[in-house]
């Protein structure tokens, strides 16, 4: 039986007479404890599996162009992680996009926004589309390209033919009810159905949302709404999501959806406010299989950004919610992942300090730190 959001949880404060709200929580907000065990680091695992594909980390690259090229998705994957390639980026509008991420990375903050908004007026090319496909194909690693739902329809016949091995459709918001009287919108539960390789599925992040996206047959969701760095959607738009409490959500929407269908298990990946080691613990002990990382590994030395950060609510054309930040390099992407750590703010060896929290928590793997006792304990970065 489903619970209505309304009354999932009883921990509601009022407003004002006519209005009351439920109270939700950051990863900042949260801390997790250690158990009545431990285990040595090398003992445990990080890895995780999306249907057929397994991966040594939990860690998947953000489908923006400041964190994901070809070649990085290439290295990404050759260090046991998943690169997710925007396939409405630059890398897509341009043959070669290398003096335009260059020019990016030097705009003067007060006109960055128009100037993004040019850059991105380019057209797609379908041709460029495949070329990127088949590049990260010949890298030997598993592929995986994202489309908005609104772009889904064109190309996904082009996506698939090229070789993509896990379609990702990724919006601010994504529903499996869009409402639309201008053209008939994306039926999400048809269009996975007729296609022939697995689907992930987001952002949402409520517990009615995730079971709508996950009765579509999607084989993974992504909770939040991506770029927490780069959004600026709370102070244009009003809209937030306190990530403990959306993994949460969704992670309970995946327990009823089990039983309701008999036992299919859909993975859920967080996306978007874990900028370093502890959010990403966090994420996992909130219910995450995986998460989608932005800022995190915008900050390696490789990546296209060439320490900036930007997403593609930065160059809407008609309601820009987002804004090119500056994250800087500290280090290399095996380093910022995998170490030696040279920095104490859990912004390097990420999977290390996971390892590390797993082992002191006495989890051996993912599945089991999902059942790790979470407090609440409130913490500002100073």
């Amino acid at each position: 039986m489903t619970v209505p959001d309304s009354l999932a949880c009883v921990n509601e404060i009022e407003i004002g007479r006519g209005k009351r709200g439920r109270r939700a929580y950051t990863f900042d907000d949260i801390a997790i404890v250690p158990s009545r065990r431990t285990r040595d680091p090398e003992e445990v695992s990080v890895a995780w599996q999306i249907d057929a594909y397994r991966f040594g980390l939990p860690v998947v690259a953000a489908p923006m162009d400041s964190v994901t090229s070809p070649a990085q998705a290439i290295a990404l994957g050759r260090l046991g992680g998943l690169g997710v390639l925007d396939l409405e980026g630059l890398w897509t509008r341009y043959e070669n996009p290398e003096p335009l991420l260059a020019e990016i990375a030097t705009l003067d903050p007060r006109t960055a926004t128009r100037r993004l908004q040019e850059i991105y007026s380019a057209e797609i090319n379908p041709d460029l589309i495949a070329e990127r496909v088949r590049e990260i194909r010949d890298g030997g690693v598993t592929v995986a390209g994202a489309l908005t739902p609104q772009r889904t329809q064109q190309f996904w016949k082009t996506v698939v033919d090229a070789g993509v091995d896990l379609f990702v459709i990724r919006g601010t918001t994504v529903s499996a009810e869009h409402v639309s009287g201008r053209a008939e919108p994306l039926n999400l539960k048809r269009f996975i159905y007729e296609l022939d390789v697995p689907v992930i599925v987001g952002g949402c992040a409520t517990y009615t949302a995730a079971l709508h996206l996950m009765r579509t047959g999607a084989a993974g969701v992504l909770v939040g709404f991506g770029g927490g760095a780069t959004h600026t959607t709370r102070t244009t738009l009003g809209i937030h999501a306190p990530m403990a409490t959306a993994v949460a959500d969704v992670a309970a929407a995946r327990r009823d959806y089990m039983d309701e269908s008999g036992g299919r298990y859909v993975h859920v990946i967080a996306d978007g406010g874990m900028g370093r080691s502890g959010d990403m613990v966090k994420a996992m002990a909130c219910g995450a299989d995986a998460v989608m990382l932005g800022t995190a590994l915008a900050r390696a030395s490789e990546a296209p950004g060439r320490g900036y950060h930007w997403g593609p609510e930065a160059y809407h054309p008609q309601v820009p919610r987002g804004e090119r930040v500056h994250v800087g390099a500290i280090g290399t992407l095996e380093e910022i992942l995998l170490g030696p750590g040279r920095a104490a703010d859990g912004t390097m060896n990420l999977v290390g300090a996971l390892r590390r929290a797993m082992a002191t928590t006495g989890y051996s793997d993912l599945k089991e730190l999902q059942r790790v006792q979470v407090v609440v304990s409130p913490y500002r970065h100073s």
